[in-house]
């Protein structure tokens, strides 16, 4: 645990204007105020203060945001009150441990909506000044180095999940690169610690096998630059972390052994013309890999990280990846905001707002119907490569890998993708589900008669799109929904004989659950509520025995229980649905449906090659799409070839059924004296659960190859 003096020291030795009073004054209170208290792991919990004031240090952030992480856990944990914090440190900290403190109190809770409220209240949080997270993220990230010492594998699971989901993605938007990889390789070891294990297993192995390679490519980079003229470059070489190994065969859909860039080599020069400098004398002397360069000091990551990204096939003929940076874009790409504070003279300004990131997180969090959606929305703006488009105007706009004009015409500003009728990319008219790449200047065009179409929401990705376009989904069926109850209790009482006033209806307004007559009226178009029963509700005396009133609650959790899931949006209510044997389709793919006669729909994948037979019939093609609501069991084939040796095949159902996958079926299709050819039915929820089973497999060596089934 690091000493009071040593602490001070540390913050001095880059602020030397840090208030040393107030770090000594807070180290001694939150000392005293935790007296005896321990943590899981039996050390006193003053610790824990202490790191987290010290990985807070070690970014070199401010003196405020230092004594905060000593006091963060104060409020909660002690006595103490945030009027003691106030008399003692004043409203600047004050404010800000009250911040980490009510993040805290809800992140107790474990459910699923707890967590999304949670993540709301962050967000709120560091809108008013970023320094609430970068506390919350050094306070995650001690506790994950803690982990372990947890005894339910419930709780660490839970934790490892939130800390991949949300706290790690956060870090990388701050453009915080370390901190980031830190979180990830935490959550990874205990999500997927086998898969983890044999990464690095094989990480180590092929580090052992070219142990000499490395030193030898080095020395030759750092000669051709000093030859071309770049003197006082330094050349270093990075290993990449378990976790991007693992996310980069699930994206890449490669094994381990085809990974070529285990190894980043990194080239630090003076300024921003030796950087492009460096780079004509690498691609002079090597030949280029196409498509792998990219110029992020011209165009920066919406996190401000600025680099020259290249891949070459390099000294001894080894195809390596290159960046290129100064030192400040280096101490940038590796502390993002955190920098900061390093390289800006005077204070800085904490205000989240200035995030342009964080304003579209603000915007969604205006237009989600609740704290589960506003999260799911997030996921998605968060999780996603990144393209970028123009403006017309050459304004730059940056989007989610996969982006379409909606989302462009969203990010531009929400009237402009309300009211979109078309798109124009680079001159060209093109539809509104286009996807956007890299380069692409992007016109829109609108008209004012224009409101967001239902069928957007099934090709936008941005989360501010998708928000948006449901807000107006829920505002045109309650204005429906309401016209229609209006309709039908005026209707209830013209039977029952009674002249319609909405006064009547004011005192059973909580018979119903309900706040407003209007949302009355709108309960009873949703079929929650009957015309009658509202009239038996409000006349009681002329209706014995009294009519039995269902609450809408009770109506709600009925028609829950009573409604199945439909998987598939696009169909007519009824018709037989069958999933193809031939793709085995599954949620989060692009798929369409094929009308049989006499068997209803057959759904399949939209690359399956069996649609080349239905091609000059194109009457029988539906346009479906996944519903948001299936949570049903769905099969995934694979075709595995696997070692023949004892214990192989136990070790693959094994890595199957940790990663939660149930085999339906299994059949070896080709046995010989070195390999079995396995094809399995696989139960999972998603595309993207069978891919991350696919990527376990191809982390663990007795697997040979493994791919989707197609046919």
């Amino acid at each position: 645990m690091m000493r009071q003096f040593e602490l001070v020291e540390l913050v001095k030795s880059y602020d030397a204007n840090a208030d040393e009073g107030a770090l000594n004054r807070a180290y001694v209170y939150s000392m005293k105020a935790h007296g005896a208290q321990v943590r899981a792991s039996g050390d006193p919990y003053f610790s824990h203060p202490v790191e987290v004031a010290g990985i807070l240090a070690q970014m070199k952030l401010d003196a405020a945001s230092i004594v905060t992480g000593l006091l963060h856990d104060t409020v909660e944990d002690t006595v103490a009150t945030l009027d003691d914090i106030d008399r003692v440190f004043g409203p600047e900290i004050t404010r800000l441990v009250d911040g980490v403190t009510k993040l805290s109190r809800i992140e107790l809770q474990s459910d699923q909506t707890k967590q999304a409220e949670n993540f709301r209240k962050l967000v709120l949080a560091m809108s008013e000044d970023i320094r609430v997270l970068l506390v919350k993220l050094a306070d995650r990230l001690h506790n994950m180095q803690t982990l372990h010492f947890i005894k339910s594998d419930e709780k660490r699971r839970r934790i490892a999940r939130e800390t991949m989901d949300i706290y790690a993605p956060l870090a990388e938007r701050l453009g915080m690169q370390r901190m980031k990889d830190q979180l990830e390789d935490l959550a990874f070891a205990e999500l997927h610690p086998d898969a983890r294990a044999s990464i690095l297993a094989r990480r180590d192995f092929l580090r052992d096998k070219g142990a000499g390679i490395v030193p030898r490519i080095l020395a030759e980079l750092h000669r051709k630059l000093e030859e071309g003229g770049v003197a006082n470059a330094v050349v270093s070489g990075r290993e990449k972390s378990a976790y991007s190994i693992w996310r980069k065969m699930q994206r890449k859909n490669v094994t381990f052994e085809q990974l070529a860039d285990l190894m980043a080599f990194r080239v630090m020069v003076d300024d921003v013309g030796d950087c492009y400098h460096a780079l004509g004398i690498i691609h002079s002397a090597y030949h280029v890999v196409p498509g792998r360069f990219k110029d992020y000091i011209s165009t920066p990551k919406p996190n401000n990280y600025r680099s020259l990204h290249t891949g070459v096939i390099g000294p001894e003929q080894q195809r390596i990846e290159v960046q290129i940076r100064t030192r400040e874009m280096h101490d940038v790409a590796e502390l993002g905001v955190a920098a900061h504070w390093t390289y800006k003279h005077g204070a800085p300004t904490t205000e989240g707002p200035q995030y342009r990131w964080l304003r579209e997180l603000l915007d969604i969090l205006d237009h989600a119907a609740g704290p589960e959606e506003f999260l799911e929305h997030t996921k998605l703006e968060m999780f996603q490569d990144q393209v970028f488009a123009f403006t017309p105007k050459g304004d730059l706009i940056a989007l989610p890998r996969g982006a379409t004009a909606v989302d462009f015409a969203y990010a531009v500003h929400s009237e402009i993708g309300d009211t979109c009728v078309g798109a124009k990319i680079n001159s060209r008219l093109v539809p509104l589900r286009t996807q956007l790449q890299n380069g692409d200047q992007v016109e829109i065009v609108t008209s004012k008669a224009q409101t967001p179409s239902p069928t957007w929401e099934r090709f936008v990705v941005t989360g501010k799109a998708r928000a948006r376009i449901r807000r107006f989904i829920r505002t045109q069926q309650r204005t429906q929904y309401l016209d229609l109850g209006r309709a039908i209790v005026q209707k209830a009482f013209r039977q029952e004989g009674q002249e319609f006033s909405e006064r009547p209806l004011e005192a059973v307004l909580k018979t119903f659950n309900c706040s407003t007559v209007e949302d009355l009226y709108a309960a009873v178009g949703q079929g929650l509520a009957t015309g009658r029963a509202v009239v038996n509700a409000a006349f009681p005396q002329q209706h014995e025995p009294k009519a039995k009133v269902v609450s809408l609650d009770r109506a709600r959790r009925r028609a829950k229980r009573n409604d199945i899931a439909v998987p598939i949006r696009g169909l007519i209510p009824g018709m037989a649905l069958h999933f193809a044997g031939c793709c085995h389709p599954l949620p989060g793919d692009r798929i369409v449906g094929i009308v049989t006669t006499g068997k209803g729909v057959t759904i399949h994948t939209i690359d399956c090659e069996t649609l080349e037979s239905f091609a000059d019939t194109p009457e029988r093609w539906l346009d479906v799409a996944w519903s948001n609501e299936d949570d049903a069991v769905h099969v995934g084939r694979l075709n595995v070839t696997i070692a023949n040796e004892p214990g192989n095949l136990g070790s693959l159902t094994t890595v199957i059924g940790k990663q939660g996958g149930n085999i339906s079926n299994l059949k070896i299709t080709n046995r010989s004296s070195d390999f079995f050819e396995i094809m399995i039915d696989i139960e999972v929820g998603d595309v993207k659960h069978l891919t991350t089973i696919i990527a376990a497999l191809r982390a663990n060596p007795v697997i040979n190859s493994v791919e989707r089934a197609r046919g």
